[in-house]
C-alpha cells in the first residue's frame, strides 16, 4: 500500500493544480481523473466552473441509523516561486525517502492517504461499515471554497451529507514521557480578509508637489498596519493545547499569560522559529498585507490603489474587533478615507474533543504509537468550517516520523522546498485506516 499511496501523491503534485484565486486556475479536473484511475471507477463529479472539479464517492453502510463519516482532502495548491526551490516544485520527485513538491504537506499527502484508506471499502476488499463512508476530493480550498466545499454545500448538500469529518491539518507529534502527543486539529481561526482601496487625483508624475497620490496613501496604510501590534487573546483552545505540550512549566505559564506571551514567543524563536510563528498566530489577531496594485503608467499619479490584507480571527474575536483594530492602527481620519471590503467573513470554529470519532482517534493513536491525542487550535482556515457550521464534528490528524520537526513542517506550508517523508505518508494512511475501521464498527 505504501508504494501505491506515495505514487498517488507524486502524481497529484505533478498535476499542478495551482489555484491563484482566479476562476480559470486550479485545474482540479486533472486530479479528479487521477483519482478515478486510482479507484478504478469514476465518482460523482461537481463542476461549477470549467475545470474546477470536485469528486464524491460514497459507500453505503449497513445501517441507516449509523452516523456517516467523510474523508475530505482538497486537490488544489497555492502558487509557487520556483527560484526559491531546491527541486522542481511540480516534479513529485522521490529522493532519499522524501516526496518533494507543492502540496506535499498542504494537503496532498493527507488527500492521498485518505484515498488509500477509503479504497478497500469502495472496491469491496473491506466489508462496509455500519454507516456510510464518503470520500470527497474537493476544489478551491485555497481560495475560500467558493468553487468547492462552499458551493457544493449550497447547491448539492445531499452529496456530502455526513455527521463526522476527517480533513486537515496534520502535523508532527511532540515527544513526552507519556508517549507521543499527536496534534489533532479541533479548532481553527476564522477568516475576514480585507480589500482596501485608497483614492487620489490623477496628474502628471513630473509635478508631484501637492498631489493626492493613492499609492502613497496605500503604502502608509500598509506601514501603519505592519507597525501596530495586534491584540492578544488566550482562548480555551490554546490553553488545552499548551496544557498537553511537553514543555517547561514556566514557559507554559508564559504562553498562557497575555502580558508575557510575546516575550515567550521571542524566546521560542531563538531555537524554533516555525513553532514561534505558530504560537504567535494562535494567540493574536493577525493582519498580513499580501498584495498591492496601483497605477496605469509610470508618469501618471495613480488615482486608486488596492491592497489585500489577510485577516485571521481567534475564537472570541469578531469582525467588530477587526474594525476596531484597523481604526486604532490607521487613525479614524485615514480609516474613513478608505473603501474597505470584507471578504470571506467567517467566525473561528471548533469541534469538541469528545465523542465516537475522537475516541476512535485516541484508541488508534494509542495502538499505533503508544501516545495520545493533543487537541489543537490551528491559525489557518480550512473547509471544515463549512461543515462545522452545519453541525458536523470535524478533525484533522495524521502521523509523521521524526525526520521533520513540528516547527520545520509548519514552515513548509505555502513555503519553499515543501516535502514529506514516504514513511509519514505510510503512517498517516495506517492511522486513517485504523480510525475509519474503529469508528465504523463502534459498539
Amino acid at each position: 500500500m505504501s508504494a501505491t499511496v506515495v505514487e498517488l501523491l507524486a502524481r497529484m503534485i505533478q498535476n499542478e493544480c495551482v489555484n491563484d484565486g482566479t476562476p480559470d486556475s486550479g485545474h482540479e479536473h486533472r486530479s479528479v481523473e487521477t483519482l478515478a484511475g486510482y479507484f478504478g471507477r469514476s465518482g460523482t463529479v461537481v463542476e461549477p466552473h470549467p475545470g474546477r472539479q470536485s469528486v464524491v464517492y460514497r459507500v453505503p453502510g449497513t445501517s441507516a441509523e449509523a452516523p456517516t463519516l467523510m474523508l475530505m482532502g482538497h486537490l488544489d495548491v497555492v502558487p509557487v516561486q520556483a527560484s526559491g526551490w531546491s527541486r522542481d516544485p511540480f516534479g513529485g520527485e522521490q529522493v532519499d525517502g522524501f516526496v518533494w513538491g507543492r502540496g506535499a504537506v498542504d494537503m496532498l499527502n493527507q488527500t492521498a492517504a485518505m484515498a488509500a484508506a477509503f479504497k478497500p471499502y469502495l472496491t469491496g476488499e473491506a466489508p462496509p461499515l455500519e454507516g456510510d463512508l464518503v470520500f470527497l476530493g474537493v476544489a478551491d480550498e485555497e481560495n475560500g471554497g467558493q468553487l468547492g466545499a462552499d458551493w457544493i454545500l449550497r447547491h448539492h448538500p445531499e452529496l456530502v451529507a455526513c455527521d463526522y469529518l476527517l480533513t486537515e491539518i496534520a502535523s508532527p507529534s511532540f515527544r513526552s514521557e507519556a508517549g507521543p502527543a499527536v496534534p489533532v486539529t479541533v479548532a481553527e481561526k476564522g477568516p475576514g480578509w480585507r480589500t482596501i482601496e485608497a483614492h487620489g487625483v490623477p496628474g502628471h508624475a513630473s509635478q508631484p508637489h501637492g498631489t493626492s497620490n493613492a499609492l502613497t496613501t496605500a503604502a502608509d496604510v500598509i506601514t501603519r498596519l505592519a507597525a501596530t501590534p495586534t491584540p492578544v487573546h488566550i482562548s480555551d483552545e490554546w490553553r488545552a493545547f499548551v496544557a498537553g505540550l511537553p514543555i517547561d512549566a514556566a514557559l507554559a505559564s508564559r504562553l498562557l499569560d497575555p502580558d508575557a506571551v510575546d516575550s515567550a514567543i521571542e524566546d521560542l524563536a531563538a531555537t524554533d522559529p516555525g513553532f514561534a510563528r505558530w504560537a504567535h498566530a494562535c494567540t493574536h489577531l493577525t493582519l498580513t498585507p499580501t498584495t498591492l496594485r496601483a497605477g496605469q503608467k509610470s508618469n501618471v499619479v495613480p488615482d486608486t490603489a488596492v491592497a489585500d490584507i489577510d485577516v485571521r480571527k481567534l475564537p472570541g474575536q469578531d469582525e467588530a474587533a477587526v474594525d476596531d483594530h484597523f481604526r486604532k492602527a490607521l487613525g479614524p481620519d485615514l480609516y474613513e478615507e478608505l473603501d474597505v471590503e470584507v471578504k470571506f467573513p467567517f467566525p473561528a470554529n471548533a469541534s469538541p474533543a469528545e465523542g465516537p470519532l475522537w475516541d476512535a482517534i485516541a484508541a488508534s493513536i494509542a495502538d499505533l504509537t503508544g501516545g495520545f491525542p493533543l487537541p489543537a487550535l490551528i491559525p489557518v482556515t480550512t473547509d471544515a468550517r463549512f461543515f462545522r457550521a452545519r453541525g458536523v464534528v470535524a478533525y484533522g490528524v495524521g502521523l509523521f516520523d521524526d525526520q521533520v520537526s513540528f516547527g520545520d513542517l509548519l514552515s513548509m506550508f505555502h513555503g519553499n522546498d515543501e516535502r514529506v517523508s514516504e514513511e509519514s505518508v505510510r503512517l498517516t494512511t495506517e492511522l486513517l485506516a485504523a480510525v475509519v475501521a474503529r469508528f465504523g464498527r463502534a459498539e
